[in-house]
């Protein structure tokens, strides 16, 4: 995410070949209730325990005229305890009816959650699948740093999901924690004259009696903020990367202007392979809205760009799809290695692009002193993850770059996305890892500049030759 001024529904979808079947007697499994927490301090009541999701399938039928939404979403899972009840994260919205493996189940909502009773217990270690069917009018939840997150209408009359870290519970009941990474598949029907925009790889639409469905699907694993959907009279634009990756991008009316930044993408995503590895998606694009929110996004394939987003934002949003999207954080406080990489790669860009001198840039920041060292990058607490990462966390990289050389540094950014492709991260173990391959003790670099909240000491603040 770049915050404002810090500068297919497939029938086979839920087949499980070879697996145990999750509903056991209740003379076999006695079980116990999942947490109603992934347990991550910042955000206690987003995710849930008891077990992990592979694959969510995502049906919903949305009119722009009325913004009624009925959805019908199965969700294959396998338990990591013995289950006599576990929750989802759904906020609003009304639930119809529940199942688990095909039978009903008893569900009762508690907040932004949905319990569901099984008609028997899941066994520890089993697949399960559940199958919500729900609708109402979809609403926004409201973050006091950036605004509205979630389901959003827009300025055109369509609508669109994005926020971080709460987005996918507002339009489909979902373990709502980037821990619990799944494959995305959307079936969105429409009316005809609307079209939808989605994660990952397009399939084949069908129209019938003035409504037309639209089939996204996403088959790496993805963080449930991550996904997305957008209702609009898109215009659609298709291209290549030079390895074949379908490039698909949407523009919302009134956003004609971006297309010349859009036209650039293979250009940035060719450049940041040079600085990251291989491309680590199946797809790229943007969807480009016509909205004044007050950030862009780095959903999973296909980022959501506002209407004030720049080159360089489009730049920062892509370096996302290695750092964040692909390797995603343990925990919220681990945020700096999303969002001070892809902060930093906005300094390569210009760098290698335009020119720029990053030592002579780093230094008239550091002469802003505490405005610019005040806040923590690492573990900087609740409501102060998208603060100083901006800022700070591209000085402490070029710091770190400076500190151990470039060939070190730039071996470090081009094999850690690969080391830990489609899975979760800390901000310490990438400390261990710079270490290792740096093979230099940098624990009082690391404390002074992610840790610290002053000025660090001369020693950390002008390593390898930056003392101006």
């Amino acid at each position: 995410m770049r915050v404002r001024r810090v500068a297919a529904l497939v029938a086979v979808a839920a087949l499980c070949v070879g697996c145990t079947p999750g509903a056991k007697s209740d003379d076999e499994v006695a079980g116990t209730a999942g947490a109603r927490t992934a347990g991550d301090p910042y955000y206690p009541t987003s995710g849930n325990g008891g077990y992990n999701a592979s694959n969510y399938v995502v049906a919903i039928t949305y009119d722009p005229t009325s913004h009624h939404l009925d959805g019908d979403t199965t969700i294959t899972a396998k338990a990591s305890q013995a289950l006599s009840e576990f929750s989802l994260d759904l906020s609003g919205l009304d639930v119809r009816t529940v199942t688990v493996d095909g039978r009903a189940a008893q569900q009762q909502r508690d907040g932004g959650k949905l319990v569901i009773t099984p008609a028997q217990g899941v066994a520890d270690g089993s697949t399960f699948t559940v199958e919500v069917q729900y609708d109402g009018v979809p609403t926004p939840v409201k973050s006091p740093k950036i605004g509205a997150e979630g389901w959003q209408i827009s300025t055109s009359g369509g609508a669109f999901a994005a926020g971080e870290p709460q987005s996918a519970s507002t339009w489909y009941p979902v373990n709502d924690t980037p821990t619990d990474k799944a494959s995305f598949h959307l079936a969105a029907k429409v009316p005809d004259g609307w079209s939808v925009i989605s994660n990952g790889l397009p399939g084949r639409n069908e129209s019938k009696d003035g409504w037309t469905t639209f089939r996204w699907d996403e088959p790496d694993p993805i963080a449930s903020y991550l996904t997305t959907v957008g209702v609009d009279h898109w215009t659609i634009a298709n291209d290549k990367l030079a390895d074949g990756t379908p490039v698909v991008s949407a523009f919302a009316p009134g956003t004609d202007d971006k297309k010349a930044l859009e036209a650039r993408l293979p250009e940035i995503l060719d450049f940041l392979s040079s600085k990251f590895g291989k491309y680590p998606q199946d797809a790229a694009g943007g969807i480009f809205i016509a909205d004044k929110i007050g950030y862009s996004l780095e959903t999973q394939t296909r980022p959501i760009f506002a209407q004030w987003t720049n080159l360089s934002t489009v730049v920062h949003e892509n370096a996302h799809q290695w750092w964040g999207d692909s390797v995603s954080v343990r925990q919220w406080k681990d945020v700096c290695l999303n969002e001070c990489m892809a902060s930093y790669a906005q300094w390569l860009w210009s760098e290698a692009k335009e020119g720029v001198n990053l030592d002579a840039q780093y230094r008239l920041l550091a002469q802003k002193g505490q405005q610019v060292f005040g806040g923590k990058l690492y573990d900087m607490g609740a409501g102060n993850e998208f603060t100083a990462v901006y800022t700070k966390g591209p000085m402490a990289l070029h710091a770190l770059r400076r500190a151990i050389g470039d060939d070190p540094f730039f071996q470090v950014l081009r094999t850690w996305p690969a080391l830990h492709r489609d899975g979760n991260a800390t901000w310490p173990e990438f400390e261990s890892y710079v270490e290792k391959v740096s093979g230099k003790d940098l624990k009082g670099f690391f404390d002074a500049w992610f840790r610290g909240v002053t000025q660090p000491a001369d020693q950390y603040l002008w390593p390898g030759g930056l003392k101006p």
